[in-house]
């Protein structure tokens, strides 16, 4: 299953007003008082403290200062104007972006843990809700939670409670529409919240599987840890603005050290998208966030929650997939991808769904299986085969027919779980078989059922969103992969499988795809090194992640670091960096300056009326950042580029300590470091340097790529370096070298 990441703006039931989120000056000094304030505000505009109360429906005191209120489009102008208003943002809607991964990035049982920390480690996910009876969620041997946690669980309808393992559980559906395929509570009606939770900080089990695919045992990357649930996905109307906003306000008051949101699809502007709002406020506070890349891949410059105080986590493949065996009535025998639980088949008759179409007018229809366009008789007791996509198996099955083979080249590399014997073959297959169908009177074939294979990796997934970043052409988006290609985790009883009308199929664990899979994995290992190091900041864990990745092949991957960063996350090496690249809160702003966001925008991150970038001190070079990696777009076609980039880093290694550079430099591009070497006498001590790169002019769409390492005895801190030409609002034919 693959959850794509889009949005949309929805409108209330009144159809003249929509819900908005006001963004306001100054931190109020109690709860009590800032709501006050909200409502004297929103009266001014609505005429009465009556209508106002009515119609607010949040007040967002505990993080930042702004309220979510229903307005119609002249109220939220009216209010734009005011002195003590920042800024007026529609709330908008957005869709939802292991046994043996964990194991894959070599984060075994027995890696070395500082287990007493890591059990004060609170991991706060955003999602669909969590099942609080999972085996994965058990607190055996688990002490109560730690002292500085604030957070609150319930009571709520049909959700058992949490344990010392879900420390916390809350829901926002701000919009008071009811939904009728989910209910007001923190349980997970989806599956989505549990599999993401339990990849993140499931405790350990063992046996899991998913009818015996993929057994093993089940955990996550910290599985000492807590989890904090926030509810803000549902599963008609996505999830809201104003909801994830209410749940990063509440989480950071919670007292959580990790938030991992697997959402995305907002727009690609640092101050008012909701959750770079929200990270950034995470982020003041000390709490790193990690979100998915999104899953619009393979074009280009489709990478969601590129904010560079965010982590984008990409999607890669481990080594292991999921096939099953089609054999044809000819004897001929393909392999097919998906998983399919259905055992001991035999063979039986397969058509094509064009030849069992209503009418002669459904043929082209009936090719894809839509549900209209087949005659119901015609599939019964028969294998279809189909030019289709995800559900068809709902639709033949529920016609009658026994099973479906789905020809498609779409996501080749991610197993769509069939609810009736099934598998997805290629076009080059799917032609042998149509050729199959056609040559004989009585064709039939069987589907085995799934079994494992072995295939190469990494590498980065088909669907996983590459840049470069919409947002910034100055920072290189994603930041890292990690596995999110056929994931093994806790799932909910409350739904099937697949989700699809007639599904008998209900599992425990079950398998899904998606960079909401790799986003908790890197916020598993973003806890793992805050385990090992509690006082670090945001930026240096996000540092240490990067600087230790395993880099990935240029040959199985073309795009490169487009598609995954600085490459494969390495949790072992993350928590001894040697060196980091740390910031606060005010180089962010520097950078945002550097943009050319203007100073009224930027006011509402740190709460103050407006800021004058001109009077701020600048930040240094040419993105006015010191990020682990280095990213420059050319300026011209015909004409050489040359940018300055200016870093410190942070020693955070034994000493003394020196490190010496080693420059991989791509193809027309010169760079130079000064100085060429560092040396540390202490720790935490700072040591700066400036990087200079010159970048022949090349065509459009072209992007080429080297690296920087500084090197000591026993370590090494990599960054990749990405030079490119864009082209505006072009996402295909890019050309690498």
């Amino acid at each position: 299953m693959i959850l794509t990441c889009f949005f949309v703006c929805v409108q209330g039931a009144d159809q003249e007003k929509s819900f908005y989120i006001v963004y306001l000056e100054d931190q109020p000094v109690n709860e009590e008082s800032a709501v006050q304030t909200h409502l004297n505000v929103l009266s001014s505009v609505k005429g009465s403290f009556v209508e106002a109360k009515e119609s607010m429906v949040y007040s967002y005191t505990k993080s930042f200062n702004a309220f979510a209120a229903k307005l119609s489009s002249h109220e939220a102008q009216k209010l734009s104007k005011m002195e003590i208003v920042l800024s007026v943002v529609p709330n908008t809607y957005r869709k939802l972006h292991t046994t043996r991964s964990w194991d894959f990035l070599g984060l075994p049982l027995t890696a070395k843990r500082k287990l007493k920390t890591e059990s004060d480690i609170v991991v706060g996910v955003l999602d669909t809700g969590i099942t609080p009876n999972s085996d994965s969620f058990k607190d055996d041997g688990f002490g109560p939670p730690p002292a500085k946690w604030k957070g609150a669980c319930g009571p709520y309808a049909n959700f058992s409670g949490c344990n010392n393992k879900i420390i916390g559980a809350k829901y926002f559906k701000l919009d008071g529409n009811r939904d009728p395929a989910d209910i007001l509570s923190p349980l997970d009606m989806d599956g989505h919240g549990t599999h993401t939770s339990s990849i993140v900080a499931g405790d350990l089990v063992q046996n899991a599987s998913l009818f015996g695919l993929a057994k093993g045992t089940a955990r996550g990357g910290v599985p000492s840890a807590r989890v904090a649930m926030y509810k803000v996905c549902w599963a008609s109307s996505g999830c809201a603005d104003m909801d994830i906003l209410a749940a990063f306000d509440t989480a950071i008051h919670d007292g959580v050290d990790v938030i991992s949101i697997s959402i995305g699809g907002g727009p690609a502007n640092y101050v008012t998208d909701s959750i770079a709002v929200g990270g950034f406020h995470a982020m003041k506070k000390g709490i790193i966030t990690v979100a998915s890349a999104g899953n619009d891949g393979p074009s280009f410059g489709r990478v969601s929650n590129d904010a560079p105080w965010l982590v984008t986590v990409a999607a890669s493949g481990t080594d292991r997939q999921f096939r099953s065996q089609v054999k044809l009535g000819n004897g001929k025998s393909f392999s097919g991808i998906g998983v399919n639980t259905f055992d001991k088949q035999k063979p039986h008759p397969l058509v094509s769904g064009a030849d069992i179409a209503r009418n002669s007018k459904s043929k082209e229809e009936a090719r894809l299986c839509y549900q209209d366009a087949l005659d119901p008789k015609k599939v019964k007791g028969k294998l279809v085969f189909c030019l289709g996509g995800y559900g068809t198996d709902s639709v033949v099955k529920g016609f009658g027919g026994v099973g479906i083979i789905v020809e498609s080249d779409q996501f080749p590399d991610s197993a769509q779980i069939f609810m009736a014997p099934g598998t997805t073959v290629n076009s080059s297959t799917g032609e042998t078989i149509a050729n199959y169908i056609n040559s004989s009177s009585s064709a039939s074939a069987v589907i085995r059922k799934s079994h494992e294979v072995q295939v190469r990796a990494p590498f980065v997934a088909s669907f996983s969103s590459r840049g470069p970043s919409p947002g910034s052409k100055r920072v290189l988006k994603p930041d890292i992969a990690a596995p999110g290609v056929d994931i093994l985790a806790s799932y909910t009883l409350l739904k099937s499988l697949t989700g699809l009308k007639g599904d008998t199929q209900f599992s425990k664990f079950t398998v899904m795809s998606g960079t909401s899979m790799a986003c908790p994995h890197v916020a598993g290992v973003a806890a793992y090194v805050k385990s090992f190091h509690p006082k670090w900041s945001p930026a240096a864990i996000t540092s240490a992640i990067i600087t230790t990745a395993t880099p990935m092949s240029r040959r199985v991957n073309r795009e490169a670091e487009l598609a995954y960063g600085a490459g494969q996350v390495n949790p072992r090496r993350a928590i001894n960096p040697g060196l980091v690249y740390d910031m606060n809160d005010f180089s962010y702003v520097q950078f945002l300056c550097n943009e050319g966001y203007k100073g009224s925008s930027i006011a509402k991150l740190i709460g103050s009326k407006s800021i004058n970038c001109s009077s701020l001190l600048p930040g240094l070079g040419y993105d006015a950042l010191n990020y682990p990696t280095f990213q420059l777009s050319l300026k011209s076609t015909k004409k050489p580029t040359v940018a300055v980039f200016r870093r410190t880093l942070t020693n955070v290694g034994p000493t003394p300590a020196v490190y010496n550079v080693t420059i991989q430099s791509p193809k027309g591009v010169d760079i130079v470091v000064r100085p060429r070497s560092l040396s540390f006498e202490h720790s935490m001590q700072k040591r700066s340097f400036k990087v200079v790169i010159r970048a022949k002019p090349m065509a459009v769409m072209q992007m080429v790529s080297g690296s920087l390492r500084w090197k000591s005895t026993h370590r090494v801190v990599r960054s990749p370096i990405v030079v490119y030409s864009p082209e505006e609002d072009s996402a295909q034919n890019w050309s690498f070298v």
